[in-house]
């Protein structure tokens, strides 16, 4: 295919390209002369570190998680000014590189090498502070290899299954705090000529799963009664009619005389679908004893949760279903263009998010598209398809970019103005005009 004609919007996107490439050498090159500075300026004592009301004494602050060297508080002051920051604000910078530094080297091998962004970097290491040595190493083990192309959610939720894991005492702590904090609000107060009021709650995950999906499909039967309302209108209205439909129903139970009353309340139980993932011991009296049981991993949202709240939800559910491990290598090619509910499985099972660079929308909402399309000779099966996500489906489609499946999970993007972006489930990187991206595919 012949180059573009390069025109005024190919040369600022170039220079777009270089400046961004310089800043990010830049912001490397000051946290790692700030982590040099920490290391010259440590406390060896531990005595008094704590103490920030000594003013006559250099105490050092304990800025970063278990284990970091104390920090020297009059060298922070001496820096604050440098960094252009409140004191409070440097003491949280430092810490930050500290942790970073010290806590999490894998992660700091890769910011240092240039495939992680500082201001990522640092971000996850103020979410680590709080964790104890086994945690924060799990963390920076398993996150690594992906961090450049992890979401913030995903990094919320390893964080929370290393604090499940390593402290669990921590992890029942919060989870029954946040079970006391549930709660449904109707703002009737403000109630006036406009019509509406405000709802808010906090409602336990399985809950909210069924009440999504009552809200969804009730909001779907209006659109197809000839309901022309938005779809956030129409779910509003569908929570009136869900409420109604309860009303009808008789709530309040034997009458007088101890007869049921004529039309009972349905017992049905939870009806609600979840896909866990968790050892086979999870659930026994001892899992305890065995590491990494006491974590199971909701597939519907992607999080972490506790083998103490799966117990409570099989407890409260009307049937529960076991579907059968998905081998990722199938490869089941059909005849026609419409992709089967298997191959969707496994296509969302495989490549997690979208595969467009950059991009971290969850395949369970994304399209799944044909690679080579079908109308040009591409097979509908799983070594074909890819989830993207609505509007990079769009781009691709209608937008002059174009992709080829190197390996799985592997993609190699071009655009429309022939930049190339090097997609694997670790990171998305930008290649150089010269770069190949070979046959080979990395590791990563």
């Amino acid at each position: 295919m012949d180059a573009p004609e390069r025109t005024l919007t190919h040369e600022l996107l170039d220079g777009i390209a270089e400046t961004h490439h310089t800043l990010a050498e830049l912001e490397l090159a000051k946290v790692q002369q700030v982590a040099h500075w920490a290391n010259l300026n440590t406390i060896s004592s531990a005595e008094g570190a704590a103490t920030l009301t000594e003013r006559g004494l250099d105490t050092g602050l304990p800025v970063a998680g278990e284990g970091a060297p104390l920090i020297s508080d009059f060298a922070i002051i001496e820096l604050a000014p440098i960094l252009g920051r409140p004191l409070d604000s440097a003491r949280s910078y430092v810490g930050c590189v500290v942790e970073l530094s010290h806590r999490l080297p894998q992660i700091w091998a890769r910011v240092e090498e240039g495939l992680v962004p500082v201001w990522k970097a640092l971000r996850i290491a103020d979410q680590t502070r709080l964790l104890n040595h086994e945690a924060v190493g799990f963390v920076d083990h398993h996150l690594a290899p992906f961090v450049a192309g992890c979401s913030w959610a995903q990094i919320d939720r390893l964080v929370e299954e290393a604090i499940t894991r390593f402290q669990p005492d921590l992890a029942e702590a919060r989870r029954r705090r946040a079970e006391e904090s549930r709660r449904f609000d109707i703002d009737l107060d403000h109630a006036g000529t406009e019509g509406v009021v405000p709802v808010d709650g906090v409602l336990d995950t399985a809950d909210a799963m069924d009440l999504e999906r009552a809200v969804a499909a009730k909001a779907k039967e209006l659109a197809s009664l000839g309901d022309e309302d938005s779809l956030d209108v129409r779910r509003a209205k569908a929570v009136g009619e869900i409420a109604r439909d309860q009303l009808t129903l008789d709530l309040a139970g034997d009458d007088a005389d101890g007869d049921q009353p004529e039309h009972p309340r349905p017992v049905a139980g939870r009806g609600i679908e979840l896909f866990v993932h968790l050892t086979d011991t999870a659930l026994s009296d001892d899992a305890a004893a065995s590491e990494g049981a006491c974590v199971g991993r909701l597939q519907d949202l992607q999080v972490p949760v506790t083998a103490e709240q799966i117990r409570q939800w099989c407890g409260a559910a009307g049937r529960i279903i076991v579907r059968p491990v998905l081998d990722l290598a199938d490869c089941e090619p059909i005849d026609a263009y419409e992709v089967p509910d298997r191959h969707r499985r496994i296509v969302v099972q495989r490549d997690h998010h979208c595969v467009f660079p950059g991009c971290t929308k969850r395949a369970e909402r994304s399209d799944v598209d044909h690679i080579q399309p079908h109308a040009h000779g591409g097979e509908t099966c799983p070594c074909n398809l890819a989830a993207l996500c609505r509007g990079h489906h769009r781009a691709k489609t209608h937008a002059g970019w174009s992709y080829e499946r190197l390996a799985p999970t592997v993609y190699l993007w071009t655009s429309p103005s022939r930049h190339r972006y090097l997609v694997t489930a670790a990171v998305t990187r930008a290649l150089d005009p010269g770069d190949d991206a070979g046959t080979d595919p990395p590791e990563q």
